[in-house]
């Protein structure tokens, strides 16, 4: 019941503040469930903290390629065949 009032007061506080746009909704709850993610990781004690920042930069590069191959995909339109 605590942890969800957490999360339930966290979307509280970003509806006070005014976030009306889905993209910065959306980031922010990105945000908060990566945070959550990297509590559980650090609890469980799979990895040090240096090696979890060094797999969370590499994370985020792949990602970042990712959503740029995926630009490029949708900028490439086919040619018809005639």
């Amino acid at each position: 019941m605590s942890k969800s009032k957490i999360i339930f007061d966290k979307f509280a506080k970003l509806f006070e503040q005014g976030l009306l746009t889905y993209k910065d909704l959306s980031s922010e709850i990105i945000n908060i469930l990566k945070s959550r993610r990297d509590e559980i990781i650090f609890r469980l004690k799979l990895t040090s903290q240096e090696e979890t920042e060094i797999l969370q930069k590499r994370l985020d590069q792949l990602e970042k390629k990712i959503d740029n191959l995926q630009k490029k995909k949708t900028k490439i339109k086919k040619a018809r065949k005639s």
